[in-house]
C-alpha cells in the first residue's frame, strides 16, 4: 500500500527536469523506457518515475549528492508517507547519479548582478511556468501537470492556488487590459478566462476539431488574444467580447510557438519546427512566412524592442535578431554552444535577457546589443540547478524580469543592477 500511495502521489510528478527540452514536453501518463542501471531501487525507480516521463531523462541528468537528490525530488514527489521507499530511491539515484560534468554552462563573467526574489509554489510535481504581474501587482503562473493557477502576492509571499477545469493541462497564463486572468488549455483545446472570486472558469473551446492544443497566447492593444497551437500548426484569435474564435494553417511541421506585436500591432509568431518566423495580417489572418538563414533553425521564443525581433534558435544554440524594416537577419553563438538551446527570452530596457535550456546549470544570458557582449549568471531551484526556465515576462514598472524553474517549482523576480562605481 505504502509503494500505491507513492506512485499516486508521483502521478503528476517531473522527477527531472534536466533531460532534454523536448523530453519535458510530453504530459503526464505511463511512457516507454530507457534501460536504468541494475541495482537495488532499480524497480522503484522505474515504477515510480516512469508515471511522469521517460527514465532516460534520469540518465540524461546532471546528476547529484544524495541531500540533491532529496531535495529535487522532495519538490516532485511527496515521499514522506513511505520512508523506506524513499531511502531505496535515494540510495540508487545517489550511487548511479552522481554529480557529473555532463552538458556543462559556459559561465560568462561580467561586470553586472542580478538580485534574485524566489517563491515556491504548492502543488508537488506541476511544472510551474509563465509568471506574470497583473495591474494589482499581484504574479499569476500555471502549474501545467498540477492543472493549477497560482497567485503570488509579492507584499507578504503569500501564495495561493486553485484547480482549473479537469483536462486543461494549461500551458501559459496572460492578462487583459481590466486585469482578468486567462490561460490556454494545452491538453483539452480550450481557453479559458479564471475568476479568483469563485474559483471557476469561463471556457471557450476551439471551433475545429484539428484544433487541439492553444499553446501561447497574448493579448493585442485591442484587445483580442492572439494565441499559438504548436502541434496543431495553427494561429488563432479569440474575441473575448464575442466569444468567436478563428483559426488558420500554418504550414506543416512549423509548430508555432511564442507570440509577440510589433509597435503597429501586429502578431508575430516563432516556428518552433522550421526556420522561419511568421507575420499575422490583424484583419484577415493571412499569414507572411519570413524564413531564417541557417538550416536547423528552430525558434521558442521571441520579444520585439524597437522594431527589430529577437529570438532563440533553439534548435542551433544561437541568439538572433531580424528587422522586419531592412530584412536583415543576424545571429550570435550563445555563450554555452550548439547544445545549449536558448529558450525563454524577454528584452528589459534594451538588453537582451534569455536562458540556455540544455545545459546545466540552466543559465539566464545577458546581451547588450550595443557592445554585443554576453554575461551570464547561474540559476538556482533552492540547493541545486535543474530547472529549465521556459517562458517569461518584464514586470510592469520596466525594472525586473519574472521567471521559473518548471522542474523544481520556483517562480522568481530578477531585478538587475548596474555595476558599482569603483
Amino acid at each position: 500500500m505504502a509503494r500505491l500511495a507513492l506512485l499516486r502521489a508521483a502521478s503528476l510528478a517531473l522527477l527531472v527536469g534536466a533531460g532534454a527540452p523536448a523530453l519535458a514536453q510530453q504530459p503526464p501518463g505511463n511512457i516507454a523506457q530507457a534501460g536504468l542501471p541494475e541495482g537495488p531501487g532499480k524497480d522503484l525507480v522505474q515504477g515510480t518515475c516512469s508515471v511522469c516521463h521517460q527514465t532516460r531523462e534520469i540518465q540524461q541528468s546532471l546528476g547529484y549528492t544524495r541531500e540533491g537528490w532529496r531535495e529535487l525530488t522532495g519538490r516532485m514527489v511527496d515521499m514522506t508517507p513511505a520512508p523506506d521507499q524513499q531511502k531505496q530511491i535515494l540510495d540508487y539515484l545517489a550511487q548511479h547519479f552522481p554529480p557529473a560534468a555532463k552538458r556543462p554552462a559556459k559561465i560568462i563573467p561580467g561586470p553586472y548582478e542580478i538580485d534574485v526574489k524566489t517563491w515556491k509554489t504548492i502543488k508537488l510535481g506541476q511544472r510551474s511556468r509563465d509568471p506574470i504581474e497583473a495591474p494589482d501587482g499581484m504574479i499569476w503562473y500555471v502549474g501545467q501537470w498540477g492543472n493549477v493557477i497560482g497567485r503570488i502576492d509579492p507584499k507578504t509571499d503569500n501564495v495561493q492556488e486553485w484547480d482549473l477545469p479537469e483536462g486543461s493541462l494549461p500551458h501559459t497564463v496572460m492578462i487583459d487590459k481590466a486585469g482578468g486572468v486567462w490561460f490556454t488549455g494545452n491538453g483539452n483545446g480550450t481557453i479559458g478566462k479564471f475568476d479568483p472570486a469563485t474559483g471557476k472558469s469561463v471556457v471557450y473551446k476551439m471551433p475545429v476539431t484539428d484544433a487541439k492544443d492553444p499553446h501561447t497566447g497574448e493579448f493585442d492593444d485591442k484587445g483580442i488574444f492572439w494565441f499559438s497551437l504548436q502541434q496543431s500548426d495553427m494561429i488563432g484569435r479569440l474575441d473575448p467580447a464575442t466569444g468567436e474564435v478563428k483559426i488558420v494553417k500554418t504550414r506543416t511541421n512549423a509548430k508555432p510557438y511564442g507570440v509577440k506585436f510589433g509597435h503597429d500591432g501586429t502578431p508575430w509568431v516563432a516556428c518552433n519546427g522550421a526556420p522561419c518566423i511568421y507575420k499575422v495580417d490583424r484583419q484577415t489572418m493571412e499569414l507572411t512566412e519570413v524564413k531564417l538563414p541557417l538550416p536547423g533553425t528552430t525558434v521558442r521564443r521571441i520579444d520585439i524592442s524597437e522594431g527589430r525581433i529577437w529570438y532563440v534558435n533553439s534548435g542551433r544554440g544561437r541568439l538572433g535578431m531580424h528587422d522586419p524594416k531592412t530584412g536583415e537577419t543576424r545571429e550570435w553563438d550563445s555563450p554555452s554552444g550548439p547544445g545549449s538551446h536558448p529558450y525563454g527570452i524577454n528584452v528589459l530596457n534594451g538588453i537582451v535577457w534569455y536562458n540556455e535550456s540544455g545545459v546545466r546549470p540552466d543559465t539566464l544570458v545577458r546581451f547588450d546589443p550595443k557592445t554585443e557582449k554576453f554575461q551570464s549568471f547561474p540559476i538556482a531551484s533552492g540547493n541545486v540547478y535543474a530547472g529549465i526556465h521556459r517562458n517569461g515576462n518584464v514586470t510592469r514598472d520596466g525594472k525586473s524580469l519574472l521567471i521559473h524553474q518548471s522542474a523544481t517549482g520556483y517562480i522568481m523576480k530578477v531585478t538587475p543592477k548596474e555595476p558599482a562605481v569603483r
